[in-house]
């Protein structure tokens, strides 16, 4: 890329509304694609400026994905805070049963509740991860938490 099309990437970046200090990753992200474009024995794109334009607007709109993953992340943690009606003991008892019921479910079914819970990530997302159906997903899902389910009432945590 010359010059102008690292301030045209960098004009597309910064309009998709990646923060200033964002910038130079956001440019050295495009150049990464570039390369391995060209590593892969694809042909250079006619335009390389446009092709640019479109994979900085891609990557622009993937930090505002992934900020916002983070946010509902962070919101989800927060209301696994303890309130002040629950003591640390009865937190610690629910995780170590939760941890328990993981423990107890079959490889495939925590691996979907991790990605799913823990990762936050769309039943979609999973299912192309992983290399299933969608349909296999939310099966697995269902037969977890309910399995998780009855450990916790089985336990009497909740």
């Amino acid at each position: 890329m010359d010059a102008a099309q690292e301030r045209r990437v960098r004009a597309v970046l910064a309009l998709g509304g990646v923060p200033q200090a964002d910038l130079p990753d956001g440019v050295q992200q495009v150049r990464l694609r570039l390369l391995e474009r060209a590593a892969s024995g694809r042909e250079a794109p006619r335009d390389v400026s446009a092709w640019a334009a479109v994979v900085a607007s891609n990557l622009a709109m993937d930090w505002h994905r992934a900020k916002r993953r983070q946010e509902r992340l962070g919101e989800r943690l927060a209301a696994l805070r303890p309130t002040e009606a629950s003591s640390g003991e009865e937190d610690s008892l629910l995780a170590l049963a939760v941890a328990r019921g993981l423990d107890s479910l079959t490889d495939a079914q925590r691996q979907v509740v991790v990605l799913r819970f823990y990762a936050d990530l769309p039943v979609r997302s999973i299912a192309d991860q992983l290399g299933v159906p969608e349909g296999t997903v939310k099966s697995r899902l269902h037969t977890a938490v309910r399995a998780l389910r009855a450990r916790l009432h089985e336990d009497e945590v909740v």
